[in-house]
């Protein structure tokens, strides 16, 4: 059986070295358009390689997932999170778990899990041949027939083909496997900070809320976590989070839209009146910039209550109910306008790709062609921050490897 994988990040090394443990009589190539194989790997978690998240359950782990979440639930029981560690370990990488949930290697460098795929892709005997892009697979008899964008290279027959180019950013990238009969679903980015050019916010740069609510105005989309101000306007997994689950929605508002920011991570505004009416109680004489609910930051403080229009130095005793009211909105439900994103460092992800209602996920294998597979991003999967898009790939890229 000869097996071609079309795309040498982590879902093509690990398919290819599935495919090779379980078939040892195949032979396996992967083929890389790209110079260097497995570089998305290299840079993501800032070139330390966030390898999988360590979350207990599997309900947990889908619920990373805006896109896809409902169709890895069917083989996350067959490879998942856990499955990812034992692997990597068993094969001398040590793994260690963050507070956060965020699993690193042990040596802070992704340099120790590119090694381990590609020294265990060499020692199965995986063909590995970069610059060598696929530009077209057409069915000829049994096989599946390779034609490359570089016309010196001659075309090449395959039984089974494993499509793991990842995520496109644009249609044109995917159209390909359009023409192979595959629907695809529109790609547009995920996982961006948030520019707001005509927010005051700004000068409050390298404040961090740790615990936040932020909400797309007009849905019921809501995240929540560590929440960053920034020069040009807010980032932190909160927004991170959020631009993942509303990035269809914010793709089609032309990245013109409004959040509310909740900076107490507390709902019930009733509660948050009891924290205030408390402070009134217990520091009526005290200044309103002394006071601070909920341990703001103070540069934060003094930005929100100018924006509630109350001065620094009044008593608390002299807030009044309108006052408060306020004040009360405004920690809970604080609007800020957002026009336009910024890319987050290299770790770009993309949302869309072949729709998911063409794979069969027992297999991974295509409804559309047989013998053609697919794993990683290059499916309409993708995830928030914190290791669950690697796990996709190694998740997706194992059960296409079974070659079922």
């Amino acid at each position: 059986m000869n097996v071609a994988i079309i795309g040498g990040g982590a879902a093509g090394f690990f398919s290819a070295i599935t495919a090779k443990e379980n078939h040892p009589e195949a032979s396996v190539t992967i083929f890389e358009k790209s110079s260097k194989v497995l570089h998305k790997v290299r840079v993501s978690g800032g070139g330390r390689c966030n390898v999988t998240n360590g979350c207990e359950t599997i309900d947990e782990l889908c619920g990373a997932y805006p896109r896809g979440g409902r169709r890895l639930r069917k083989i996350f029981p067959f490879f998942n999170n856990k499955d990812t560690v034992q692997w990597f370990e068993s094969r001398g990488v040590q793994l260690v778990l963050q507070a956060d949930g965020c699993i690193f290697p042990r040596t802070q460098d992704s340099g120790s899990i590119t090694s381990c795929l590609t020294r265990e892709a060499k020692r199965l005997g995986v063909e590995v041949i970069t610059d060598a892009g696929v530009k077209s697979i057409t069915r000829a008899g049994n096989s599946l027939e390779l034609t490359f964008i570089n016309p010196e290279r001659v075309p090449l027959s395959f039984d089974k083909v494993i499509i793991t180019t990842g995520g496109s950013p644009k249609r044109s990238g995917l159209e390909w496997l359009e023409r192979l009969g595959h629907k695809i679903e529109e790609p547009v980015p995920s996982l961006f900070t948030f520019n707001m050019p005509g927010e005051d916010i700004r000068k409050l740069m390298g404040i961090v809320i740790e615990e936040a609510l932020v909400t797309l105005q007009g849905t019921k989309i809501r995240t929540g976590g560590p929440l960053l101000i920034t020069h040009w306007g807010m980032s932190g997994p909160a927004i991170l989070k959020l631009s993942s689950h509303g990035a269809r929605i914010m793709s089609e508002r032309g990245y013109d839209f409004k959040i509310q920011v909740n900076w107490v991570n507390e709902t019930n505004n009733d509660k948050v009146t009891e924290v205030i009416d408390k402070i009134i109680s217990d520091h009526p004489g005290k200044m309103l910039t002394t006071v601070r609910p909920y341990a703001i930051p103070v540069r934060l403080w003094d930005f929100l209550l100018g924006k509630c229009e109350l001065p620094s130095d009044k008593k608390w005793v002299e807030v009044g109910s309108k006052g408060k009211n306020r004040l009360v909105n405004l920690l809970t439900n604080d609007e800020y306008s957002i026009k336009g994103k910024t890319t987050f460092r290299e770790e770009f992800v993309t949302c869309g790709g072949v729709s998911l209602d063409d794979v069969n996920f027992k297999n991974m294998e295509s409804k559309r062609c047989t013998g053609l597979y697919f794993a990683g991003e290059v499916l309409d999967i993708d995830a928030i921050t914190g290791g669950y898009n690697l796990q996709n790939a190694w998740t997706t890229g194992y059960i296409a490897g079974l070659l079922k």
